[in-house]
């Protein structure tokens, strides 16, 4: 096992350095630049910010010492947000930004995987159309189009939720973002497990057990813990999803998460936060993937054998 996560770890290190590069040059390439204002900058002031922030040295050699700083942790001070660095806006967003996936992946889960359970073991009855249709429902509806329909109907009409902000992390205030986010993942996951499960529990194995007369809640324990491996699988994905979705959501209910930090540097070109979220999101999305394919080996050897 320890052999596998090593090998799993040292393939993530060379995609986190391509997700860096092909970042670093696209960045550099695009139109415009953190110092374009409406009101142009006389040449010598944009000349010294150019030369204070090593905007002035070839390409090569920012790429060079980018890495350099990020091999220690820095991820160099914003552009944007004066006398910030990018490390203190992440203290700040990543905080917000993580309770939320968090709460969101959880939901999710629980939600999905008990929703597909339940479909699965009343496959073509009621209980199975009901789900089937929920998921189909979370699926095609944008999270742009149901965070306002729950604003309105929870926040506005019933006054049961506030509408937006951060409230120092009151669970008030997560509630709805939660579910905006986690909405349509729960919509796959149930989907996923119910196909899963269904399958498993048609197994010979399964038809074994249940010749030897063995309990019914025991049999389908069984046949779920081979039917989670795939949405053990999607956790990476999934995790990623959860991730970059909450930009759309941060910003509707006004949460101060780094999503909206990354809309801010990107509407600004601040090149370094843009670049440090783009490499915080990419190393959490390796990270969680590499958790979810240990966690997939340990639920069935097999996996380490193939890999």
């Amino acid at each position: 096992m320890i052999a596998y996560a090593l090998r799993r770890l040292a393939q993530g290190v060379p995609t986190l350095l391509v997700v860096v590069t092909l970042s670093f040059f696209l960045m550099r390439l695009a139109p415009g630049g953190p110092f374009d204002l409406e009101r142009p900058l006389s040449p010598a002031a944009m000349e010294n910010l150019r030369r204070v922030y090593g905007l002035d040295q070839p390409l090569p050699v920012q790429y060079l010492r980018y890495l350099a700083a990020l091999a220690t942790g820095d991820f160099g001070p914003s552009f944007s947000f004066r006398d910030l660095s990018v490390a203190d806006l992440f203290a700040r967003g990543l905080p917000v930004s993580m309770t939320l996936g968090a709460l969101a992946l959880g939901l999710a889960l629980v939600l999905g995987v008990g929703l597909g359970t339940l479909a699965a073991l009343r496959r073509g009855g009621v209980a199975d159309r009901i789900v089937g249709l929920l998921a189909a429902l979370g699926l095609s509806v944008p999270s742009f189009v149901v965070a306002p329909l729950l604003q309105i109907a929870f926040g506005l009409l019933l006054r049961w939720l506030p509408v937006g902000g951060w409230g120092g992390g009151a669970p008030s205030h997560l509630v709805l973002p939660a579910i905006t986010l986690a909405l349509p993942h729960i919509g796959s996951v149930a989907r996923l497990t119910r196909t899963s499960l269904a399958e498993a529990l048609q197994a010979q194995p399964v038809r074994t057990m249940r010749a030897m007369g063995l309990p019914p809640g025991r049999i389908a324990r069984h046949a779920l813990r081979g039917a989670l491996l795939p949405v053990v699988a999607i956790l990476g994905p999934l995790s990623a999803a959860l991730l970059t979705g909450s930009v759309v959501v941060e910003t509707i209910f006004g949460l101060p998460g780094i999503g909206r930090y990354f809309v801010d540097g990107a509407l600004n070109r601040d090149y370094t936060l843009v670049m440090g979220t783009v490499v915080l999101v990419a190393a959490l999305v390796i990270f969680l993937t590499i958790a979810a394919d240990l966690l997939a080996a340990w639920l069935d050897p097999r996996v380490r054998l193939f890999a």
